[in-house]
């Protein structure tokens, strides 16, 4: 099939240019990446016939132009001091690789057929990610996650084949969240809807994400999901993936899913929830479990990167599994229990 997996060349590299920071304010940064990202909506604004020409992979290698060259601060991933609590704390620490590495698999699967698909995200958060960034160095989070874990898998694993692409087009420090997996993953005839409700992060995730003409919503992405269930096409998979820093979310989250699981039954629904060490995801758990009994429930567990840490393991459930996950979660979970055992 004709996947948009390739990554373009030249883009501005992350970290690669020393006297970015020194020239330039943080927050200046933030703004003109967001605007750069914004020039190549705006062209095709004008000339809304280029991206039915380009395609997927064309639109793809516009944006690299407009990067290309600039110093790597400019680019949209370069993260910005004015966000609050945001998942770049947090990026690429073990629990978004079991995450990220089972959204992979699932992905590979689906396009494995010649046969359009919708992928629907709840909480896409920013898509790109700078691990060298003062965030992701102050907790530590990735250097104990993904720098290990990353050897753990097969190069042609699909986990592993979207972190090349990635840090081959955004350098060696580049880590991409879910959106970007999906839209390396997917092709021109696939769409892509992501739910984002923090206004800076959702300028982030359009400036990243202008190159695969994604359906980008400042909207709760539960109402989201209901509203745009059962999509077209009708083939295809949701994320739902909160930072559960609203305690009714565990209440809530089964009533949500049983939704939308009514309006789009052939859809696969995967939610991702840590595990505490206060066990808050127990009676979530139970009642999804009595919702949907066929479902896949995949959890591995590690040791808190640090001292007052509560999250000591990541979970996965998924109702209407695609074939050959549940062969492929236990691998990844015996990777985790390995690494554990070590």
């Amino acid at each position: 099939s004709d996947r948009a997996r390739t990554a373009p060349t030249g883009r501005a590299r992350l970290g690669s240019h020393p006297e970015g920071p020194r020239r330039f304010g943080r927050g200046q940064i933030g703004n003109l990446s967001w605007c750069w990202g914004w020039a190549v909506r705006g062209l095709l604004h004008q000339h809304p016939a280029l991206a039915g020409v380009l395609g997927r992979s064309g639109l793809k290698t516009l944006h690299c132009s407009v990067f290309a060259g600039l110093p790597a601060v400019l680019h949209p991933c370069y993260p910005s001091p004015m966000l609050s609590y945001q998942h770049l704390f947090h990026a690429g620490n073990l629990a978004d690789v079991h995450k990220h590495a089972l959204l992979a698999v699932m992905l590979d699967y689906l396009t494995q057929k010649d046969k359009p698909l919708t992928y629907i995200e709840t909480h896409a958060g920013r898509g790109l990610y700078d691990l060298g960034s003062d965030e992701a160095l102050k907790t530590g989070e990735a250097e104990a996650g993904i720098t290990i874990a990353e050897n753990w898998f097969p190069k042609d694993h699909p986990y592993r084949q979207r972190l090349a692409e990635v840090r081959s087009s955004y350098g060696p420090m580049a880590y991409p969240g879910s959106p970007l997996i999906a839209a390396l993953t997917l092709r021109d005839q696939d769409t892509l809807h992501l739910a984002e409700l923090h206004p800076q992060e959702i300028q982030y995730l359009r400036a990243a994400m202008v190159a695969w003409d994604a359906h980008i919503y400042p909207r709760d992405g539960f109402e989201l999901a209901l509203a745009l269930t059962p999509p077209t096409p009708r083939r295809g998979m949701m994320l739902i993936d909160p930072s559960y820093e609203v305690k009714d979310d565990y209440d809530a989250i089964p009533r949500h899913i049983t939704n939308i699981a009514r309006k789009w039954n052939v859809g696969i629904i995967a939610l991702w929830y840590p595990l505490l060490t206060g066990g808050a995801h127990g009676p979530m758990l139970r009642d999804l479990t009595t919702a949907f009994p066929g479902a896949l429930r995949s959890e591995v567990r590690f040791p808190p990167v640090r001292d007052g840490h509560r999250m000591e393991g990541s979970g996965m459930f998924i109702v209407n599994p695609p074939y050959g996950l549940d062969k492929a979660a236990m691998q990844i979970e015996a990777l985790f229990k390995a690494a554990k055992n070590a």
